[in-house]
């Protein structure tokens, strides 16, 4: 059985020590492919470091939403496009999106996120979408964008919206990650989301080191090989074998992000 982890964080200090490791558990527990995804672009050297350190890490580079009012800038757009098209295990751009829990920069986020989809369009990349408390605000951003630019494909990650929200975002083509969340208990929500998804546009991540899922809730550390976990509630979700879960999120995975070393 083959999995895909659609976005870590192996780059955070709690991995530093024993990363070798950490790799061995993610191969043990059938995890094929990483896509790594950027909370800055100063993070790129050591993102792409892990990537070439291990061939099945793919990674994105973009701007996260909390960080956009101390890191962008004029020049922010020009740094991830030319960072974006210095390597080729670059797959994705972000992750980017709208996080308003406590941010009042509203309209410098949307700038940010919009200046971010111009770049994936630009280069067919697929756009990794961190939306927190604002899934109205980012589904008007992405219909305006498409509008006006047309089609950009991308997915929303570590979703946690209910069913409503997440026909929106489906209409716009978007494909629908979820996490460690959907194994919680009372995350009606996110199940109910997770059981209307079309097969076809599912994905599968863990958002390591955070949220690890059940039966690991209470480690403080999550890891891409609980992803296996991830992917078991989601069948059982929706009536399915986790092998042909675990077979169509990859199959995804490899699409979206166009993982060609995944046969």
């Amino acid at each position: 059985m083959q999995l895909v982890d659609t976005h870590v964080h192996i780059n955070f200090d709690s991995f530093a020590p024993d990363l070798e490791a950490v790799a061995q558990h993610w191969r043990e527990a059938g995890v094929v492919g990483l896509v790594h995804s950027c909370v800055e672009p100063s993070e790129f050297k050591a993102i792409q470091a892990i990537s070439h350190r291990f061939p099945e890490v793919y990674f994105a580079v973009g701007l996260h939403p909390l960080d956009v009012e101390e890191r962008w800038s004029s020049h922010s757009p020009e740094e991830i496009l030319q960072l974006a098209q210095s390597d080729s295990k670059v797959v994705a751009i972000g992750e980017t999106g709208l996080d308003f829990f406590k941010a009042s920069n509203r309209s410098q986020q949307i700038t940010a996120l919009e200046a971010q989809l111009a770049i994936a369009q630009h280069l067919d990349l697929p756009v990794i979408v961190h939306c927190r408390d604002a899934a109205k605000e980012t589904a008007e951003v992405l219909q305006r964008f498409q509008n006006q630019r047309g089609a950009v494909r991308g997915v929303m990650h570590c979703w946690g919206g209910n069913p409503e929200e997440t026909s929106w975002f489906l209409d716009l083509g978007f494909y629908i990650s979820f996490s460690g969340t959907v194994t919680f208990k009372n995350a009606h929500q996110i199940h109910a989301s997770a059981q209307m998804v079309p097969v076809d546009r599912l994905l599968i991540e863990t958002d390591c080191p955070f949220l690890a899922p059940v039966p690991k809730r209470g480690e403080k550390r999550n890891e891409p090989a609980y992803v296996r976990f991830v992917a078991e509630r989601v069948a059982d979700l929706r009536s399915m074998s986790v092998a042909d879960l675990a077979a169509q999120t990859t199959e995804n995975a490899r699409k979206l992000f166009r993982l060609s070393f995944i046969e």
